[in-house]
């Protein structure tokens, strides 16, 4: 089984944090950065905030899920999603829908999609 493209340390995201652009609407906000990599990566940041960690980690899945699915993205790009308090009443599709709609301010879909 092929490892799901994260980012893990704490470095990859402060320079995110730092260097990244970033959109936000009511569910969460999403900075990108370029990573130099032939991949895009996913990294999530939860709060507590959130709810305990059965719902941060269902909503951790269902994100993944969504980047995995959605590979009209650009590659080598470093995405940091900082979930809102919102999101742990949110549906899948509502949150399809507000990822792509990030994607296309940040001009990051390659078709050019609007949403």
């Amino acid at each position: 089984m092929k490892r799901f493209p994260s980012m893990k340390s704490n470095e990859e995201f402060q320079h995110c944090y730092k260097k990244g652009k970033s959109y936000a609407n009511a569910y969460f906000v999403m900075l990108i950065v370029e990573n130099g990599l032939d991949y895009s990566r996913l990294g999530i940041s939860c709060s507590k905030k959130v709810g305990n960690s059965v719902v941060r980690h269902g909503i951790s899945r269902k994100l993944r899920e969504i980047f995995r699915l959605h590979k009209e993205i650009k590659e080598g790009l470093d995405i940091v999603l900082v979930v809102r308090q919102k999101v742990a009443f949110a549906s899948y599709s509502e949150l399809e829908i507000a990822y792509l709609d990030l994607c296309s301010r940040h001009h990051i879909l390659s078709n050019g999609e609007k949403f």
